[in-house]
């Protein structure tokens, strides 16, 4: 028997390992199945080298649980060790400088064992007790055991055992008793092992007995995977169906992808996958962290995104590189050259893919765009390369549901919408219902409205603007119809200055009180065939609010209230009648006070102007008493000229009928508003 301790310069690495492992300690099972996978694919090079003659026979890697004993077995067929290869590979652990370590690695537990090469020493996080009884494939070897309980202890004998390969024995520790569960072990063997390239057996396949009344196990081995996945194939041997079936096992509840596209590259870097394009309409954050990253068919993580390209994360599928190391740290993946050439190149496949099927199938393209739109936006605000593939693929769907390119819609509507300065004007709405009248008015004018009701869409406008030479986008409900493109300057009002301002308070005083809500009211000349009241609310503004949702640093916008404009059609008849109701009862009340407004107006005026020309401190207090009494003045003419207006108002029924429709086309009429709305109608239509 020999007894020894093991080559570290710390005084007991096992709690080092179990202290800063512990979140990650499931990966202990991965590290010891990869490891006889690896011992089991070196075995067939040097069968294959011709350096090893002997039967391969089965080389089926074995998961066993004995939960009475508390152990769970790990063995393999492959090539085994001698002694003196235990003490190589087992004993030495090469590492210094335990304190450098300690900081270094506290925060990551995967750059632990990759960077030292501890894979085997993970048994440590969940076992008080870990065996190898092993014996390698050289003619004459001898059948050794190697035991460690956790100290830098060791010790290793002469064994029995009949076969090549090793036996690895967890001895599972008191706090880790989870893993002597059946079904936590089936998950972790699911998750982790699910693909590699010898087969993994745990436990025994199970059938119904009719006698006994329950599942009972078979002779046959429960292989847990596939070890051709369909990744390793060639894509020429493939079927649609193959690579459904496959999405189906990777992702059981999801619906089935758009489609796909299979990656195989062996130079700069090797790389295979499949990546899939689920149907994505909205909710961007729910759909991450779907792709699988597997070393040599291993699985490392799915937490993906220093590989591939933000906006990538929403594909869903598989990549295998070994040219990723298997254990991976996220700062790793940020800095690493080749890291970055994958990126760059799995980019450039998916646009690739995506022209290919536009050009190939643009019918079918086009019934799938709802579902692409989401992807293909985040990854032209995100990626500036990718916007300059995407460009060409990218499309615009318009309210009627036909689809363009950016160019094929540009020389639509550059004939009909361009304004007076020349800017072409693409005129968008975000939901065709609640927009219905405003889409219908830009219709009557010739003009052409795009459907842009996506969760990036608006982010995506702000990004085109940008891009498009002399162009911007407005939505249809932002303005008036004759001013979302502006061909000619205003028609100029024929009512007088008194008429404007009598109109505008009068409507301003019955407006509803909502909460983060005001309104503006404005009057103007827009035809007799127009509506009489229009709600509008400015481009700028709303955009600035709904970017906020998006981007951090706005949220100034986004505690704004919706500043909305009132504007009342001059021209209309309805709003004529009312304002000749007002003159017809007002005018003899309203024309003294008018007369006096403007003469303590005018008499403000001419004070102001005149201690404007003297410097503050030469102002007598009679100077600014004068002042002060004509301000007051001003503020008691207006004051009572506002009551009489709101006294008319509040007893109009056409001015509340006119402001509740309006209301009423933007959603905004509810409850009791909505209920006297529709008795009102009823009275009047009496």
């Amino acid at each position: 028997m020999q007894k020894g301790n093991i080559g570290v310069t710390t005084e007991n690495i096992f709690p080092v390992i179990k202290k800063f492992l512990y979140s990650d300690h499931e990966i202990f099972l991965r590290e010891m199945v990869s490891n006889a996978v690896d011992a089991t694919q070196k075995l067939k090079t040097l069968a294959q080298q011709g350096e090893f003659k002997g039967e391969l026979g089965d080389l089926t890697v074995h998961v066993s649980l004995d939960a009475d004993k508390g152990t769970i077995t790990i063995s393999d067929r492959g090539i085994g060790m001698t002694e003196e290869e235990i003490d190589k590979y087992i004993n030495q652990i090469a590492f210094s400088g335990v304190n450098d370590f300690l900081e270094k690695y506290k925060d990551n537990a995967n750059s632990i064992i990759g960077h030292f090469g501890l894979g085997f020493y993970s048994s440590f996080m969940v076992s008080k007790k870990v065996e190898i009884v092993t014996r390698s494939y050289k003619d004459g070897a001898k059948a050794v055991k190697w035991s460690c309980d956790g100290s830098p202890a060791y010790e290793i004998d002469e064994a029995e055992k009949d076969d090549r390969g090793s036996d690895i024995i967890l001895y599972v520790d008191d706090d880790c008793k989870e893993f002597l569960e059946k079904a936590r072990l089936e998950q972790l063997l699911n998750k982790y092992c699910k693909f590699m390239a010898v087969p993994v057996a745990f436990g025994k396949k199970q059938e119904w007995s009719s006698e006994k009344k329950e599942m009972v196990d078979t002779a046959e081995d429960n292989i847990i995977n596939s070890v051709e996945p369909l990744w390793t194939k060639a894509p020429s041997s493939l079927k649609d169906e193959d690579y459904k079936s496959f999405y189906r096992t990777l992702y059981p509840m999801s619906d089935e992808p758009m489609f796909w596209i299979h990656l195989n590259v062996d130079y700069p870097f090797n790389l295979t996958g499949i990546l899939y394009f689920p149907r994505i309409k909205s909710n961007i954050d729910l759909q991450r962290n779907k792709i699988q990253l597997y070393c040599n068919q291993v699985f490392v993580t799915d937490q993906v995104e220093g590989i591939v390209p933000e906006f990538l994360t929403l594909l869903h599928g598989v990549i295998d590189s070994p040219d990723i190391p298997l254990n991976v740290s996220r700062s790793y993946l940020q800095s690493d050259r080749e890291v970055k050439k994958i990126s760059t190149y799995i980019t450039k496949k998916v646009a690739d893919r995506l022209q290919a099927i536009f050009k190939e199938n643009r019918k079918e393209y086009e019934e799938k765009w709802d579902d692409l739109k989401l992807f293909i936006n985040y990854g032209m605000l995100s990626e500036e390369s990718f916007y300059d593939r995407a460009k060409e693929f990218a499309l615009f769907k318009d309210v009627e549901g036909k689809h363009f390119t950016f160019d094929e819609y540009k020389t639509l509507i550059e004939g009909a919408q361009k304004d007076k300065n020349d800017q072409l004007v693409y005129l968008y709405a975000t939901d065709k219902e609640e927009q219905y009248s405003y889409i219908q008015a830009a219709k009557d004018k010739g003009y052409s409205v795009l459907l842009l009701d996506g969760q990036l869409d608006v982010p995506a406008i702000q990004m085109l603007e940008q891009k498009f030479e002399k162009s911007h986008f407005t939505r249809v409900d932002a303005d008036i119809i004759d001013r979302l493109i502006v061909k000619d300057d205003a028609p100029k009002s024929n009512l007088t200055e008194d008429e404007t301002a009598n109109l505008s308070q009068v409507f301003r005083s019955q407006m509803p009180k909502m909460e983060k809500t005001e309104f503006m009211v404005e009057v103007q000349s827009l035809g007799d065939s127009q509506r009489p009241v229009v709600i509008t609310q400015n481009e700028w503004m709303r955009r600035m609010k709904e970017m906020s949702r998006f981007q951090q640093g706005m949220n100034f916008y986004a505690q704004m209230p919706d500043s909305l404009n009132l504007v009342l059609n001059a021209d209309h008849r309805l709003v004529k009648e009312i304002l000749s109701t007002l003159n017809s009862q007002l005018s003899t009340e309203l024309k003294p006070i008018e007369a006096e407004l403007k003469g303590q107006e005018a008499r403000l005026a001419a004070i102001r102007q005149q201690q404007e020309k003297k410097k503050l401190e030469e102002l007598t207090q009679d100077d600014k008493d004068m002042k002060a009494e004509t301000e007051k003045a001003v503020d008691e003419q207006k004051h009572k000229k506002e009551e009489l207006l709101n006294g008319f108002a509040a007893k109009n029924d056409i001015i509340h009928q006119l402001i509740d429709l309006a209301l009423l086309q933007n959603g905004m009429l509810k409850g009791e508003a909505l209920d006297k709305f529709l008795k009102r109608s009823v009275d009047l239509i009496k």
